[in-house]
C-alpha cells in the first residue's frame, strides 16, 4: 500500500532514497565539497529559504558554500515523507549540527522538495526552520 507517497515502490523505499540524498547532503557539508554536491543536486530554478531571512538561486547556494566553514557532525532524526505527484515528494526532518564547540549548534526543521528528472531525484526546493535553543 502507498499511501501519501509520489513515485515507485513502496513508501519506506522513497523514503530511504530521499533519506540518503540528505545524509550526503550533509556529509558534503561536513567534508568541504558542499558547493559540488548541491550544484549537481539542485534544479537549474532550485532554490533554498535559509535560517537567515535569504532566499538563494541556485548560483547563490554554490556561491555561498564555496570556502564555507565545514560543520564537525549533524544528526537527522523525525524524518517523514509527503508525496506531491507521482514524480515529486517532500522529505521534512529535524536537524542538528555543530561545528567549533557546543555553542556552535545549529538545529532547524528541514524540508527538500525532489522532483524525478531523467531517473534521478533532483533538489527543487530547499527551506529551514530555526528551532530555538532553551535558556539553561
Amino acid at each position: 500500500m502507498t499511501t501519501g507517497t509520489s513515485g515507485p515502490g513502496n513508501p519506506d523505499s522513497l523514503k530511504a532514497e530521499l533519506l540518503e540524498l540528505e545524509h550526503r547532503g550533509w556529509r558534503s557539508l561536513c567534508d568541504g565539497t558542499g558547493s559540488d554536491f548541491y550544484g549537481s543536486l539542485m534544479t537549474e530554478d532550485g532554490v533554498m529559504v535559509l535560517a537567515h531571512g535569504e532566499v538563494f538561486d541556485r548560483a547563490a547556494v554554490v556561491a555561498s558554500l564555496s570556502g564555507a566553514p565545514t560543520w564537525d557532525g549533524y544528526e537527522i532524526t523525525g524524518e517523514r515523507v509527503a508525496g506531491l505527484g507521482p514524480d515529486t515528494a517532500a522529505l521534512v526532518y529535524r536537524a542538528r549540527a555543530h561545528r567549533g564547540g557546543a555553542d556552535a549548534v545549529f538545529t532547524a526543521l528541514m524540508s527538500s522538495v525532489y522532483t524525478r528528472r531523467d531517473g534521478a531525484w533532483r533538489l527543487v526546493l530547499y527551506q529551514q526552520t530555526p528551532v530555538p535553543h532553551p535558556e539553561a
